[in-house]
């Protein structure tokens, strides 16, 4: 009976928070109090379930991040990066790629949100389709989404602390299959981006809309020889001709002032890579991350307090209230419990449908809820002689449940679409969707074969 509330309770959590616009951790936490009450787990108990590395962590990162957005350094990073461009336009969505993935990958979970109205804006300069940039953007912050230093692989390793888990190997999981997607989609509708354009005409300013598809017409795509230099978007482009937040937007605005190096700037860039050394050596990442941003707070106060708004309550509140929740339901058995009830399958087979599951809730879902909820599900499947390798199981759930974020019902799709400048966002969305269809029905399989049947 006790079992049966909890999982019903876990679905309710779960149901809640994907239809009405509630915080999962919030309400995680409720029912973690609630579900403890009637195992007879006292509060301190559950007091005791709260992740405080990981809170030290997720506050400590976005909060130095916030920092480098307040000083520029991040503008700067962006700008230099876009100059060595030059006139060929099939490097701009890699460089997206690649920059959304450097960002991601030391911590700064909102990477998408910050860069997707400059992707969406280089996508209608450089006349590249919309679902290609926004795929590429996507993508490249997924791939990096698993990297030591991040939120998401603290969850992860805080859920998995019993499995022996190498971070590194998560890491390289995620990079591979994300950068095996956007050379496959950008082998898909990039075909076309080393033929030179002319100048942008009237029809192709950073604030016109283009085509849901992003097709070329056949005049575009024949005429002149002259490729679009960046340089004249920088410099053109007002932060009003762009959809979504302007401080987003960052290298619109750009002047010769604000894409200088500072010394502000040079220590900023000093904390982050810190982090990267630090996550090599193993340091705890949470204090570094924290200490690094108060210093540069104290350097100047006033100018950074809008930093901590930089922080991800949010996040912070859904990891540590899954965490504690998934804690209370190990406690009273009902983990164990539903394991039992899957033993029916094999255990290759038991993962792959978890893999499919995990997909499907993701894409519509939050990715951190689902990791919550299906890696203590795997658990007991590990713990028999079943020949599963461990640490490809977990890494399988982990990774299956972040790359389905290119849909458009998660927060990175959402902000990609939002940020889109197309004529018809409907059509845009479904194009989304449609990717998504296949992303959620490849990656298990790909994961599976990769981490669990070949290992295995």
């Amino acid at each position: 009976m006790l079992q049966a509330v909890s999982i019903a309770c876990l679905i309710l959590v779960f149901g809640l928070a994907t239809a009405l616009p509630v915080n999962m951790g919030a309400l995680a936490f409720l029912a973690a109090f609630a579900l403890a009450g009637l195992s007879g787990i006292t509060t301190d108990e559950v007091f005791g379930y709260f992740p405080g590395e990981v809170f030290i962590l997720v506050v400590g990162i976005t909060l130095l991040f916030g920092v480098a957005r307040v000083n520029g350094t991040m503008e700067l990073c962006v700008e230099a990066a876009l100059r060595r461009v030059g006139g060929r336009r099939w490097l701009v969505p890699w460089v997206m790629f690649f920059i959304a993935g450097v960002v991601m990958s030391v911590g700064f979970v909102l990477a998408v949100g910050v860069f997707a109205p400059v992707a969406m804006s280089l996508a209608a300069r450089y006349r590249i389709r919309p679902l290609l940039m926004a795929m590429m953007l996507s993508h490249g912050a997924l791939a990096a989404s698993l990297s030591p230093t991040t939120v998401f692989a603290a969850f992860v390793r805080s859920a998995a602390k019993d499995t022996g888990m190498f971070g590194w190997q998560m890491f390289a999981a995620s990079l591979t299959i994300n950068i095996l997607f956007a050379a496959a989609i950008y082998l898909w509708l990039g075909r076309d981006l080393h033929l030179p354009i002319d100048e942008p005409s009237e029809g192709s300013e950073p604030g016109a809309k283009v085509p849901a598809g992003g097709a070329l017409t056949d005049s575009e795509q024949s005429t002149g020889n002259t490729a679009i230099r960046p340089s004249r978007m920088t410099s053109s482009v007002s932060a009003t001709q762009l959809q979504g937040d302007t401080e987003s937007a960052m290298l619109v605005t750009s002047t010769p002032e604000r894409l200088r190096m500072t010394p502000v700037r040079a220590l900023t860039l000093t904390a982050i890579a810190a982090l990267v050394v630090g996550a090599a050596i193993g340091v705890d990442l949470g204090v570094m991350a924290l200490s690094g941003a108060i210093m540069l707070i104290l350097l100047s106060p006033n100018r950074y307090s809008q930093a901590l708004s930089e922080v991800s309550w949010s996040v912070i509140l859904l990891i540590c209230g899954m965490l504690t929740l998934m804690s209370v339901l190990t406690a009273n058995g009902t983990v164990q419990f539903i394991a039992n009830k899957a033993a029916a399958l094999t255990p290759v087979a038991a993962v792959l449908c978890i893999l499919f599951v995990v997909a499907l809730l993701s894409a519509v879902g939050s990715s951190v809820g689902t990791i919550g909820i299906a890696l203590p599900l795997t658990f007991p499947l590990l713990a028999v002689d079943s020949g599963l390798p461990a640490t490809g199981v977990v890494i399988a759930v982990a990774v299956t449940s972040l790359i389905v974020d290119v849909s458009p019902f998660s927060t990175n799709g959402a902000l990609v679409l939002a940020a889109a400048q197309v004529d018809d966002r409907d059509r845009f969305k479904n194009q989304m969707l449609a990717y998504t269809a296949v992303v959620c029905l490849l990656a298990p399989i790909l994961l599976w074969l990769g981490l669990v049947v070949v290992p295995g």
